[in-house]
């Protein structure tokens, strides 16, 4: 089994251990992998190191064509990648190509990015000194990938580090290290030098680790979650390591009495349901003014009856089995612990097993009514798919308890008043705002969360600067 990526070969771990990869759909044994230690990481990054002077020197032009071969590849292998996306996650089959396509798109908008790293000359304020002020690559990447969006968010970190002049380790989550390891087979096909792209598949605990104390890592980047963020981060200040982190949300999605109540109910079947609510910006809480919430519920269980839970391969499934056993228990004990403190269940609310869904890890889609700030699913991440309905009666009230959480990723809201729209995106403490829009995200905006939810910004050009290191350069010109 050789499925390490490091200085340009497939290797099999020093230690011998190995990874079984599942079907969360089924529950099907897919594949048996190598699974990297210490040593193997200490490889990667020392790959990773001295491959850095000449990715980083090679010129903008020649680092984009690599990188534009490695969007055209992903396209050509398109059902191939989403076919494996839709095994490891269990998210349909359409979610899955649209992910591919994502990640083709972005490394293609990275390949024309590799050409606008720019610097500047500043104004001096003594007439024999000239001032120049250059961006360059920060160094040796660490970038760990987590399992929800397995095949973009690789795309995601590493197109703008690549971009950039950065080398990289990559390490993915163990529920889905197959789409990594096809991405990589891209990589080897595209051209890159040996050691310019490294993967590894590993211990979390031993890589992170890793990623911390070596000090040829320069740049960590993570999504997950906030406790995780939280030990990395407070290891990278031990070294003074620059660091990005992309981590939990708590998404209110408020909808005004004067929303279009269809609009409202189309974006939330997107953004709360879509990858079965397993994504950080998916809304969590579901603030619906008084007068409008019979008449929102009953078009959301209209709209829910007729979306096929199933196997995501099959072309007609619109929601998919969670990703393991340990992620439909939170989500069943979410549902249970809401129950207990008074809410009701208006639709779902229970394991799916019939139809031969009975090895997966299905929960039938669930709207949650009467629910108070006391009940887990209004202050913690269920990452699944509940929708707990809080009625709400005065517009004055509402930003203070959308605002009211640790979390600052992503808010939605819907009116048709333009004055609102401007207010109250002005006052949500979130990076990210949709106005009427259940999916407010595209490859070149940034991408940022406020307060727990992380610090730095992915996305466009946003996201290349993460990988940058500012120089000043002075030049006395007085003999």
């Amino acid at each position: 089994m050789k499925n390490l990526f490091i200085n340009g070969k497939w290797l099999s771990s020093e230690s011998g251990e190995t990874l079984k990869v599942y079907n969360p759909a089924n529950n099907e044994l897919l594949k048996e992998l190598s699974f990297g230690n210490e040593t193997d990481v200490k490889k990667a990054i020392d790959a990773a190191y001295q491959a850095f002077p000449v990715w980083s020197n090679m010129s903008p032009n020649e680092r984009s064509k690599i990188l534009r071969k490695v969007s055209d590849l992903i396209t050509e292998n398109l059902e191939d990648l989403a076919l494996t996306i839709t095994k490891e996650t269990g998210k349909p089959i359409s979610e899955a190509r649209n992910e591919t396509l994502r990640a083709s798109e972005n490394f293609l908008w990275y390949s024309e990015e590799t050409k606008r790293i720019n610097g500047e000359v500043l104004s001096s304020n003594i007439p024999t000194k000239r001032l120049i002020v250059v961006n360059q690559p920060i160094g040796v990447v660490g970038a760990i990938t987590p399992w929800n969006i397995p095949l973009n968010m690789i795309a995601r970190k590493l197109g703008p580090a690549l971009a950039a002049g950065c080398t990289v380790v990559l390490k993915p989550a163990e529920s889905t290290p197959l789409d990594a390891i096809k991405m990589f087979e891209i990589f080897e096909k595209a051209g890159f030098p040996k050691g310019v792209v490294n993967l590894i598949i590993g211990k979390p605990e031993k890589v992170g680790e890793e990623f911390i104390n070596n000090r040829k890592v320069r740049k960590i980047t993570f999504t997950g979650s906030t406790r995780v963020g939280k030990y990395l981060m407070e290891g990278a200040s031990k070294q003074v390591k620059n660091i990005s982190l992309e981590l939990g949300g708590h998404a209110p999605f408020i909808v005004f009495e004067d929303a279009d109540l269809d609009q409202a109910v189309d974006s939330l079947l997107l953004t709360k349901f879509g990858n079965n609510g397993q994504m950080c910006i998916s809304a969590n809480r579901i603030y619906v003014q008084e007068a409008v919430v019979e008449s929102f519920s009953a078009k959301l269980i209209e709209r829910l009856e007729k979306m096929k839970v199933g196997n995501g391969a099959e072309e007609d499934t619109k929601i998919g089995p969670l990703i393991n056993e340990s992620a439909l228990n939170k989500v069943l004990s979410h549902i249970e612990d809401a129950k207990d403190k008074g809410a009701k269940v208006l639709y779902g609310g229970e394991r799916l097993v019939g139809g031969g869904l009975e090895e997966g890890f299905f929960c039938k889609p669930t709207i949650l009514v009467e629910v108070n700030s006391k009940m887990k699913v209004a202050h913690e991440e269920t990452f699944g798919p509940v929708a707990p309905i809080i009625s709400f009666k005065n517009e004055e009230d509402i930003i203070d308890i959308a605002n009211n959480s640790d979390y600052g990723l992503a808010a939605y809201f819907f009116t048709k008043s333009t004055k609102k729209s401007f207010e109250v995106a002005e006052k949500l403490q979130y990076g990210i705002i949709g106005v009427n829009d259940g999916w407010p995200i595209q490859i070149h905006t940034p991408f940022a969360g406020h307060k727990e939810s992380g610090i730095g910004v992915e996305g466009g050009t946003f996201a290349v600067k993460e990988f940058l290191t500012t120089k000043l350069i002075t030049m006395n010109i007085e003999n």
